[in-house]
């Protein structure tokens, strides 16, 4: 295992992400940008990192596909990691534990209370029971039914990512309902606008700090790890944020507006990893030949 490089990213995604939003947020509170939608911004730099997309376009770029399965994963939840997460017919991380319990469910909150803000009122319990009932328990039932059904699964292949992809849209949908049928919402168009451009602006930049840092000489990161990184480290999960996001803030009258950032966010980082896949992949692919070349030794020169 790449502990370096799980260890990486997740400090950046935890740790690095929020804190770097936080602090951006104190100058732009000053400006006339809705107070709502920048403490959703703040919820984006709270969320876990999403199970599928830094994947999907790992492996697109021909990146680290393993250390971008482990880093989804653990830094979503770890149910039956030792079962799930193989390469062809070979088992990625062997030796690791396979009861290993969710942390983005309960780091994701803590981060959420922490920099929007707590009181001795907060109802932890019924906050961590309703997520463990609502994301925790649907996971085990899966695992569980799954190794009665394995074999059918796959003599069958259910179209489990086509009923994913509905479901994901299902929910953007339904939020962005909840969030603009809303008769008390005051959303301007300046304020939207801005927040779209900071989004695409803070993934660009997040993703090109994650590259200086990883493309150092001294990193000892491959070019595949660099790939894997960029991704894991900038992209956020909606599917758990969402959520996540009704639970903790159940009740609360602004939530829709909450919500708005992360709803952006995630198109954006599908979008932009998209765009950069060839130059990305380009660029990981002459990287390679050249370090290469570089470790080839040399022909003795013949007087």
């Amino acid at each position: 295992m790449h502990v370096k490089l799980h260890l990486f990213v997740q400090i950046f995604t935890l740790v690095f992400f929020p804190t770097a939003i936080w602090l951006f947020l104190q100058l732009l509170s000053i400006t006339p940008i809705n107070e709502w939608l920048l403490k959703g911004l703040q919820t984006v730099g709270c969320m876990p990192p999403p199970v599928s997309s830094a994947v999907i376009l790992t492996k697109a770029v021909g990146g680290n596909e393993a250390a971008a399965i482990f880093n989804s994963a653990f830094g979503s939840f770890l149910l039956d990691l030792k079962s799930e997460c193989k390469f062809g017919h070979h088992q990625l991380f062997p030796d690791l534990p396979s009861n290993i319990l969710k942390y983005g469910i309960v780091i994701t909150p803590l981060l959420l209370l922490l920099f929007l803000g707590s009181s001795s009122s907060v109802p932890f319990t019924s906050i961590f029971s309703q997520l463990f009932m609502t994301v925790v328990v649907p996971l085990i039932i899966g695992q569980i039914v799954r190794r009665y059904i394995k074999d059918w699964l796959e003599r069958k292949k259910p179209p489990f990512g086509t009923i994913s992809s509905c479901v994901l849209l299902m929910i953007i949908y339904t939020t962005f309902c909840d969030t603009f049928a809303n008769p008390n919402i005051d959303l301007d168009k300046f304020s939207l606008i801005v927040i779209v451009f900071i989004i695409f602006s803070v993934q660009m930049s997040f993703m090109f700090l994650t590259f200086l840092f990883s493309t150092r000489n001294n990193s000892s990161f491959t070019p595949a790890d660099t790939v894997a990184i960029i991704f894991c480290s900038t992209h956020k999960s909606l599917t758990l944020g969402i959520p996540m996001l009704k639970i903790v803030f159940a009740g609360y009258e602004h939530l829709s507006l909450i919500s708005v950032p992360l709803l952006i966010y995630h198109p954006a980082q599908i979008l932009l990893g998209s765009l950069l896949v060839p130059t990305i992949k380009s660029w990981m692919v002459s990287r390679q030949k050249a370090l290469k070349l570089t470790r080839q030794p040399k022909a003795p020169v013949k007087v």
